[in-house]
């Protein structure tokens, strides 16, 4: 795959839309310390594959690893990777106070990584999976380690800018005010939350067409989640910029983006394309959310023929 195109050839691993059976692959619950706090994951693991690559698979804005994660996960797992799926600090099984801050997220992705790194049986090859934030973050921790071969980086949040370009002024005012004070309160036990997603015209992160339904989408009916967020984060994201670091990525990475993405608008990710070493780009007509559903199973085969040719699977 080259940059600005879609490969024609068929992966070389099949991909279903069905679950794959239990029998395929095993579960294992994995902790790890990150800057004296804990964090948790789910290692699938192929049972009839010897020293499989791993994934590691981390998630976007304020997003749980049980918002689909798992359903990543057990389809590597059924193409004989290892697949590595985690909570950041504060959320899901990692539980805390719910904060999002791109340093430290990328953090937690990087103890993630030494993590899996010290499980006995599996191989050396490595490879980082991240979703909108996520993808970012796996860009970001690419950039820093000499050990990953390979990075997909799926409808991908990389560079903060987008947000002040895309926002209105009276948007970013309250988002600098909401911030600040939620910064300020912090300091005296009263912290300030927003909506993680809303309407069009709603305050909230993530207010764009269709993020109501699609982020909604995803979480559990059993989930105790809730759409809120420390204001803070409105004042870190847009000084957030993986694009500045995707020139020191070792690896080969794809890119697969939404031409018709309202979130992460697709000129943000044919920047980052254009700054990686070694990109491949999968542009198709979707949304921010489509590759959950209506182009789950097109989206992850591109995914994993991506990595059965970094990974030599």
């Amino acid at each position: 795959m080259t940059a600005g195109t879609t490969p024609d050839r068929p992966p070389a691993r099949r991909v279903d839309g069905d679950r794959p059976s239990r029998e395929r692959f095993s579960t294992r619950r994995l902790t790890f310390g990150v800057e004296g706090d804990t964090c948790v994951g789910t290692l699938y693991r192929p049972r009839d594959v010897d020293d499989p690559a791993t994934v590691v698979l981390g998630h976007g804005l304020a997003a749980e690893a049980a918002f689909g994660l798992g359903r990543i996960a057990e389809r590597l797992a059924a193409a004989g990777y290892a697949a590595f799926a985690f909570d950041y600090r504060g959320f899901g099984a990692s539980g805390d106070e719910p904060l999002v801050l791109p340093g430290r997220q990328v953090a937690d992705w990087g103890a993630a990584v030494d993590r899996v790194r010290g499980v006995e049986d599996l191989g050396r090859g490595l490879a980082l999976w991240g979703v909108s934030l996520g993808g970012g973050h796996a860009v970001r921790v690419a950039a820093d380690r000499h050990d990953v071969d390979a990075v997909v980086a799926r409808t991908p949040f990389a560079d903060g800018r987008s947000i002040l370009r895309s926002k209105s002024a009276r948007y970013l005012l309250r988002a600098t005010l909401s911030g600040l004070r939620d910064r300020l309160g912090g300091l005296v036990g009263r912290p300030h939350r927003v909506k993680v997603y809303g309407r069009p015209g709603e305050f909230a992160a993530l207010n764009e067409p269709g993020a109501l339904d699609g982020y909604a989408a995803l979480i559990p009916r059993e989930s105790t989640w809730q759409n809120r967020t420390r204001a803070r984060t409105l004042l870190a994201l847009p000084r957030y910029r993986p694009v500045a670091a995707a020139g020191d990525v070792r690896c080969p990475t794809l890119v697969v983006a939404g031409t018709e993405d309202e979130v992460v608008p697709y000129p943000t990710a044919e920047r980052l394309v254009d700054a990686l070493p070694e990109p491949s780009l999968v542009a198709l007509p979707m949304g921010h959310f489509d590759p959950w559903e209506d182009r789950f199973v097109e989206v992850l085969a591109h995914e994993v023929a991506f990595l059965d040719e970094a990974l030599d699977g």
